[in-house]
């Protein structure tokens, strides 16, 4: 198999993965300048850079990259024990560059009112690939939001389970309506998605809290909701609404160091609601 092939198909997947090349070589190394291996999120690997101790750390240090998203630059010395030890009587010296190959990240965007049509646009704009998903054809579809990747006019329960949502996906509620908002909700949770959002002013985000531990959601399945949704930017319009999410999601995304989960409006980062909550 192909390493760039493989690449392009775990991208497309939406899954993460590592590769690791060859950069610099000086002297004599058992393999040669810009040969890749590629590690996947399980673990498993294709291609070689040669084999042996060498390889084994960079299967490590790929997992960490993976796991980090930010890349790393190793150098070996395959100096006359170290070669030995290793089988590889070469004592030459190698730099590998190990980078994360992330997939495009995909915002499930459930709704497509005004809020989520100027989301779109801006989402798109940041970087993400959207995704707009409305039981109202009339609303969903090519005119209204023409940069979307992709558009689904169905039931929300029929349509989710088709959709490739996981940890490197983000879905952002902004239904029509209380009930619909819940409904989405509730199958939000069942996933592993990295961002949850909801609108909605803080009473409505605990009644729906509510209703939802009625039907057996557990109370720490909404730690990891944002909502009411979007940074505290003092927005009103669609439009500025849409900017607060999409700033959110890229605090998410880069893993701002500002430490974005203390400055996002998280359910259980709100003392009042909390406090509401608690009674």
């Amino acid at each position: 198999m192909d390493v760039y092939e493989e690449l392009v198909r775990l991208r497309n997947l939406g899954q993460k993965c590592a590769i690791a090349t060859i950069v610099e070589v000086r002297g004599s190394i058992p393999s040669y300048e810009s040969a890749k291996i590629l590690v996947r999120e399980d673990g498993s690997m294709i291609g070689t850079i040669g084999g042996g101790c060498v390889e084994a750390e960079v299967w490590t240090a790929a997992r960490e990259v993976i796991e980090t998203e930010r890349p790393k630059h190793l150098t070996f010395n395959l100096g006359q024990d170290a070669a030995y030890d290793n089988g590889l009587i070469c004592g030459g010296q190698l730099d590998v560059f190990v980078e994360p190959v992330l997939p495009l990240p995909r915002a499930f965007i459930f709704g497509a009112g005004h809020i989520s049509k100027s989301l779109s646009k801006v989402a798109t704009l940041a970087g993400f690939g959207t995704v707009v998903v409305d039981n109202r054809e009339s609303f969903a579809n090519r005119e209204r939001f023409p940069e979307a990747v992709d558009i689904h006019a169905a039931e929300y329960e029929d349509v989710f389970p088709t959709l490739p949502i996981n940890e490197t996906s983000y879905v952002i509620i902004v239904t029509r309506g209380h009930r619909d908002d819940m409904r989405v909700l509730k199958l939000a949770l069942s996933t592993s998605a990295r961002y949850i959002s909801m609108i909605g002013s803080k009473r409505k985000v605990i009644n729906v809290i509510r209703e939802l531990e009625k039907e057996g959601v557990p109370r720490s399945a909404f730690e990891r909701i944002h909502a009411p949704m979007g940074l505290d930017i003092g927005a009103i319009s669609p439009e500025e609404i849409a900017i607060s999410v999409a700033a959110e999601m890229i605090a998410v995304r880069r893993n701002a160091a500002s430490n974005w989960r203390s400055l996002s409006l998280s359910v259980f980062a709100d003392e009042s609601l909390r406090a509401i909550l608690a009674k």
